[in-house]
């Protein structure tokens, strides 16, 4: 295998600093690509879809499980599935392998969850070996057929206004491989990451940055980390990294 160039700490630099420019550009522009999908026009869903819980049956309306927002990935899980019934898709499995733990989505009005038409027993035996966690419900209905996802993966997102639902966004194939993060599913989501640098539609949801981050067992006790000083516990940590930095080199 022929590797790229060995060169000095100097020439290194400068050509990382010429590809940040073209990475910041890329942050830029997807920063304007989600501002955009936050402006995606709303498809009213007039069907009630069924699906089997863990608890019984649900409706599409029940998966938000009270919040605003929700994100569905169609796992491919079934008889006829490659693995089946031991294992799920193996490009569903490792998506789910990367999805981020669900608290920080909750916090911002969002619920995730998956759909399979897997019976439920199969669903939870497949959770409990491999660790997953999160909703996971069965398609009982045309669900996978009437939102494109029932010859391959994909994700939905949707909004509700009371108790109408409405379509907001649809990714799959090699738009669905770079999901998984906290900030990937809130860049897909009706209101963004709700934050007040964002470009989005008057009216919507948005704070400070920062401020409203936890970790992921603290927000059902609704602790703040940050003790309402975001800014100043920001700056202290920054200065404890530059003298450690100093302390390290001297």
């Amino acid at each position: 295998m022929s590797l790229t160039p060995i060169v000095s700490p100097s020439e290194w630099t400068t050509a990382r600093q010429a590809l940040l420019v073209m990475e910041k550009e890329h942050t830029r522009s997807r920063d304007a690509l989600a501002a955009q999908r936050r402006r995606m026009p709303r498809m009213a869903v007039e069907h009630e879809y069924a699906f089997d819980g863990p608890d019984g049956p649900v409706n599409l309306l029940d998966l938000f499980e009270g919040r605003s927002q929700l994100i569905i990935y169609r796992f491919f899980f079934e008889p006829g599935v490659s693995g089946w019934p031991d294992s799920g898709c193996p490009g569903c499995s490792l998506m789910a392998d990367q999805t981020a733990h669900l608290a920080h989505l909750n916090a911002r009005d969002i619920t995730f969850a998956r759909v399979s038409r897997a019976p439920q027993a199969d669903i939870e035996r497949l959770k409990a070996k491999m660790g997953w966690a999160g909703p996971w419900y069965t398609i009982t209905d045309q669900f996978d057929i009437d939102f494109d996802v029932d010859e391959w993966h994909g994700t939905n997102v949707f909004i509700r206004d009371g108790s109408t639902v409405f379509r907001t966004y649809f990714v799959d194939a090699r738009g669905d491989e770079a999901l998984g993060s906290t900030w990937s599913y809130l860049d897909l989501a009706p209101l963004g990451r709700q934050e007040n640098w964002e470009d989005s539609p008057d009216g919507f949801p948005q704070s400070a940055p920062y401020a409203w981050w936890r970790r992921h067992d603290e927000y059902e006790a609704d602790l703040d980390p940050w003790g309402g000083q975001v800014e100043e516990k920001r700056a202290a940590t920054k200065q404890h990294a530059r003298r450690v930095a100093g302390e390290a080199t001297s």
